[in-house]
């Protein structure tokens, strides 16, 4: 009697062993699939954020900011940053009653304001402007003075036709 009890516990451990064995070997399996597929997921992201960095480096091209020759400009002014100071004078041109005074429209819906700004470099803006519902851009050309003052002269303009 005494031996059958130990046959059936061998077994019984036997069984138990086994289980336990099988159910590790699919988690370990399981769990490299997912270290596999989890890898592959982090190479296509570091392609991804490379192409990323380079489209960036590509628009920054064109730049105040990332022109060297542009900037030497400006040197003598001892400004921190110069193309935010020059966004900020023509956003100001913004607050005045009306259209603003360099969009060669009149507003719509609303008033004409410029939206957007890029200083392309020491002498040219490219800026977007909206009335809510129409919207254009503007090539800006300007001229930051010794006195600080900055003085805007539109070189050209678009408005877009509306497609419902």
């Amino acid at each position: 009697m005494k031996s059958r009890i130990f046959l059936y516990l061998f077994v019984f451990t036997a069984l138990l062993v086994l289980f336990q064995f099988v159910t590790a070997n699919n988690m370990q399996k399981t769990l490299n699939s997912d270290v596999t597929r989890l890898q592959d997921e982090v190479e296509k992201m570091e392609d991804s954020i490379k192409t990323l960095n380079l489209k960036v480096l590509d628009m920054q091209y064109f730049t105040l900011e990332n022109n060297d020759d542009a900037l030497a400009y400006y040197d003598h002014l001892n400004l921190d940053n110069p193309s935010r100071y020059i966004e900020d004078k023509l956003l100001e041109t913004n607050e005045r009653k009306g259209d603003n005074p360099l969009i060669p429209y009149e507003g719509m819906e609303s008033d004409f304001k410029i939206n957007k700004i890029k200083v392309l470099n020491h002498k040219w803006i490219l800026a977007d402007f909206s009335d809510g519902k129409y919207w254009g851009e503007l090539l800006i050309k300007y001229e930051l003075k010794d006195d600080l003052s900055v003085d805007f002269t539109m070189l050209d303009h678009l408005l877009y036709a509306r497609s419902n």
